[in-house]
């Protein structure tokens, strides 16, 4: 998170605040990941970029990608 996602969303604050969403993605879920963005954002103030784009990447888009690749699983077993 800190090599990759910190360094590719700009090296600022919002960008500290969605490594550790990242952090949490990696740890289970996104509820995980809100949770480490709250408690980031409890210590040094709120992020609205990071609360937009976390729950959509997280809840949205994953659970798009993730359909297609179950259905491409059980059509290839």
């Amino acid at each position: 998170a800190i090599f990759v996602t910190f360094r590719f969303c700009g090296k600022d604050y919002d960008a500290a605040v969605l490594s550790a969403g990242h952090c949490g993605f990696g740890m289970g879920a996104t509820p995980t990941a809100m949770v480490n963005m709250q408690a980031v954002c409890k210590n040094y103030g709120m992020s609205h970029t990071a609360f937009i784009i976390v729950p959509l990447c997280g809840a949205f888009f994953i659970d798009i990608v993730n359909a297609f690749v179950i259905n491409g699983i059980l059509y290839l077993f």
